[in-house]
């Protein structure tokens, strides 16, 4: 790939996975957290916590990231004592996985939320009715009828990450080498003359990711599947 992708293509693709990766991986814990309240809790405000997770898909991503710029910049006080720990997002590669991540933690959630909601509430209740503790009965029951749903929901998230383009470039800009992720980088090569060959190479790159993401999704699920079968 090195060889067919010049040095700049192959830097906002390393950029997009890496991006893509972290935005994923610190997007589950709280996905599956959240999926779990949304499928088996009921409490006040659970409509409202229903509707601010979806609302990255409602929202323009625009707005989105302007958000996050109000939120995160170092001229708003959230973003200011955070630098002050050395924790800065905004135009960096962090803030451009931070955003990647809450534009796909809503198809995240709701992977592993509709895998909670197929589970039988009665293997829960048995499990409970014997004095396993409800933590206990989540890792030992829940967790793994569900894992199909996770592994689903997590390559989803990573495909919505690495395709993600309004809320990042608004947020963290597009910056060679530090914040020009994939779907940045076409668009920068689509704005000069000649660049259609670059972009046209990337644009290959996202539909070979997407897809390889998707089937891998498959495969790992229906492997987890048969394992949780006892097949």
């Amino acid at each position: 790939m090195t060889g067919w992708l010049g040095p700049e293509e192959w830097q906002a693709v390393a950029l997009s996975l890496r991006v893509a990766f972290w935005a994923t991986l610190c997007a589950l814990p709280p996905g599956i957290f959240v999926a779990y309240a949304l499928a088996r809790w009921r409490f006040p405000g659970h409509a409202l916590l229903n509707g601010i997770v979806h609302l990255p898909l409602i929202l323009p991503p625009v707005v989105t990231g302007y958000l996050l710029l109000m939120t995160f910049s170092p001229l708003a006080p959230l973003g200011r004592a955070l630098e002050q720990v050395g924790v800065v997002f905004a135009f960096r590669w962090t803030g451009a996985a931070l955003a990647a991540g809450i534009m796909a933690f809503p198809l995240l959630v709701r992977a592993i939320r509709l895998s909670i909601e197929a589970v039988d509430p009665k293997l829960e209740q048995a499990a409970a009715t014997l004095g396993a503790p409800r933590f206990w009965v989540f890792l030992t029951i829940t967790l793994p009828l569900t894992l199909p749903g996770i592994i689903a929901g997590a390559i989803l998230a990573f495909a919505k990450a690495m395709g993600e383009f309004g809320a990042t470039i608004t947020f963290v800009s597009n910056i060679p080498g530090q914040t020009r992720t994939l779907p940045s980088a076409i668009y920068a090569f689509l704005q000069v003359p000649g660049g259609e060959g670059a972009a046209l190479r990337l644009v290959l790159v996202s539909v070979g990711v997407a897809l390889s993401a998707l089937l891998v999704s498959e495969l790992l699920a229906r492997r987890v599947q048969k394992r949780v079968a006892g097949q």
